[in-house]
């Protein structure tokens, strides 16, 4: 049985659900400014698949990196952690 190669895994807010079983996922992470010592927030998007349009905007979910399913998708929906309220 061959071992599939570790996948990354980002967690993010939903920040658009608009497309046909797609989701623009939003991560931000809090990085030092290398000179002036600053915390400054850095966000990236991702566009991850959502096969059951379950995921609405708000929602905090975990996405997985797959093989690219479009020109920008190449990340799938692995889980919803958090509903938004």
């Amino acid at each position: 049985m061959e071992k599939r190669n570790l996948r990354k895994e980002r967690i993010g807010v939903v920040t658009s659900n608009r497309m046909e079983k797609s989701i623009v996922v939003s991560e931000v992470k809090k990085m030092k400014h290398p000179m002036y010592g600053k915390f400054v927030l850095k966000t990236k998007k991702y566009v991850a698949h959502d096969e059951t349009n379950d995921c609405n905007e708000g929602d905090t979910v975990k996405i997985m990196e797959t093989r690219p399913l479009s020109k920008t998708k190449s990340w799938r929906l692995v889980e919803i952690i958090e509903r938004a309220k």
